[in-house]
């Protein structure tokens, strides 16, 4: 048997790391085990890749992202010295935008394929397209015109997505994005390949991105983050394609928002920074993107940057005329808190999420989780267990109602933290309140 020829460029990735073989096993383990998959690997293995075995082809994604997060920028499968994965998102070779977000949907839509996609891993090192690469990409949505459409046919669209958006905040994203995908592969693509006028065009198109970016929310939400990555880059082609840069930076700042939530802080401020040069932006809108941003630089370390965003947020919404609608004090309130607690400050974290949980629209069942899941965590982490395991109840009387994977790791996380102080009646009360809900539950079939 011939001699292994040493993994070179894996070597070189992982000493950039300044990660111990124990260590680095445990991340890719830790974070197959987020999406589903079940990984043992120990130092051994880690040192038997460094050598030249090839992991096999179901971790070696997982290292790969274990890689592209440790070192704050992209790493690919060809840079750690393994083949390219066989089914690659990034290179849709010969499908033209509808044609990629029909294949995209309907394999949603497939029972067969829904748990694949489920499990999709999120990556640092997707490739997501420049404003100057899809601007103004009219011809590649420009098909066979079976029938000509009108604005009517945009406003249907439209409505339908706002349905769906408030039925994802009463009922989570498992439950929506299913008839999400039905409309988007049944409906919305037809009208993208329709005759229209230039106007109708163009607006159809921004109607199908901004419906691409709720899908994607409501898989985010599901906790398939693979896929709903695939889904705003969708948006961001169409979005393009309409010359619409606004929704484009919109869409950006929505990514980063995921960067965050499964802990890529270096690609979280790297799309917030991208999002927040929309041109021609109110003030309104400047604090919006803002906002996020303060807070991507706060979960960054950089403390000057995020308190200079935070500052230009709050000049922003003062010079904001007051009647518009959008960015609003409640979604301050918690920007300023995730900047508060990414510095260190929690006690002042939990005051401005106390001012966030007054001010939002608690009519949305999955808002009421999220402020109390934070509220409750944040409580906690200052030892205010009596208080954090009421605002915990709260929650509890919420999660039943909802189909949504970040309803279920807040409630699972809860199981956790309260496991320590389980010698006390009011945790313990609690505690088996929510062994009494099932979580997490499954995708549905």
């Amino acid at each position: 048997m011939g001699e292994r020829t040493p993994n070179v460029r894996l070597e070189r990735l992982f000493k950039q790391s300044r990660l111990r073989g124990d260590q680095f096993a445990r991340a890719v383990n830790r974070l197959a085990g987020q999406s589903g998959v079940r990984l043992h690997y120990r130092q051994p293995s880690v040192s038997n890749w460094l050598a030249g075995t090839m992991p096999r082809e179901e971790a070696r994604p997982f290292i790969v992202e274990v890689l592209s997060r440790r070192l704050g920028r992209p790493v690919t499968h060809v840079d750690a010295g393994f083949p390219p994965p066989a089914e690659d998102p990034n290179s849709r070779a010969g499908m033209g935008t509808v044609e990629e977000l029909i294949d995209l949907c309907r394999s949603d839509m497939d029972p067969s394929r829904r748990g694949i996609l489920h499990i999709s891993l999120y990556s640092a090192a997707l490739s997501i397209p420049g404003w100057h690469d899809v601007v103004g990409r009219l011809e590649a949505v420009q098909g066979q015109q079976v029938r000509r459409i009108g604005m009517a046919d945009v406003e249907a669209v439209t409505s339908m997505t706002d349905l769906l958006s408030q039925r994802d905040t009463q009922f989570g994203g498992r439950e929506t994005r299913p008839m999400a995908a039905v409309f988007l592969a049944n409906t919305v693509a037809a009208h993208l390949r329709a005759d229209a006028s230039e106007d109708v065009r163009t607006a159809m198109l921004s109607a199908a991105s901004n419906l691409c970016f709720v899908t994607g929310w409501m898989a985010m939400d599901e906790g398939a983050h693979g896929l709903a990555q695939r889904y705003y880059v969708k948006g961001l082609e169409l979005a393009g394609a309409a010359e619409d840069h606004l929704l484009y930076c919109t869409i950006l700042r929505g990514m980063s928002v995921q960067a965050l939530g499964v802990g890529d802080a270096p690609t979280a401020l790297r799309l917030a920074t991208a999002a927040a040069v929309t041109p021609d932006a109110d003030h309104r809108t400047r604090a919006f993107f803002a906002g996020h941003q303060a807070h991507a630089y706060a979960a960054s370390g950089e403390r000057q940057n995020a308190l200079r965003a935070i500052r230009v947020t709050e000049t922003s919404m003062d010079k904001a005329e007051t009647k518009t609608r959008g960015y609003g004090p409640d979604t301050v309130a918690y920007h300023v808190a995730e900047v508060r607690y990414g510095l260190g400050d929690v006690a002042g974290s939990l005051e401005s999420l106390g001012l966030h949980s007054k001010l939002v629209d608690t009519r949305r069942r999955r808002t009421r989780v999220r402020c109390g899941a934070l509220l409750a965590e944040r409580q906690l982490e200052l030892g205010h267990l009596e208080a954090a395991c009421a605002t915990w109840h709260g929650v509890l009387d919420d999660y039943p109602y909802l189909q949504s994977g970040y309803a279920d790791e807040r409630v699972a996380t809860m199981k956790a933290r309260l496991r320590p102080y389980l010698s006390n009646a009011t945790a313990r009360t609690l505690h088996e309140r929510s062994r009494t809900l099932n979580t997490p539950r499954p995708t549905p079939a």
